[in-house]
């Protein structure tokens, strides 16, 4: 197997178990912003940022995997 993919492979396994922790409310409604509003506290917020950079590095490594 090509290193990248193995690479790939990892983060999108971190990817899966950082958005599985994220979900409290299962209801449709929240699931497009119908959910009360409030203000992420310090995890909250530390799993939200992780969230967006593994989301980030994911789709860098899958185009530099695609390029070679």
């Amino acid at each position: 197997m090509k290193p990248l993919l193995i690479v790939q492979i990892i983060i999108s396994l971190f990817l899966i178990a950082v958005i599985s922790i994220q979900s409290k409310d299962n209801s449709l409604g929240s699931a497009f912003g119908g959910g009360s509003f409030h203000t992420k506290q310090s995890g909250e917020k530390f799993l939200f940022l992780l969230t967006i950079v593994l989301a980030v590095i994911f789709i860098l490594v899958s185009l530099i995997n695609i390029i070679y």
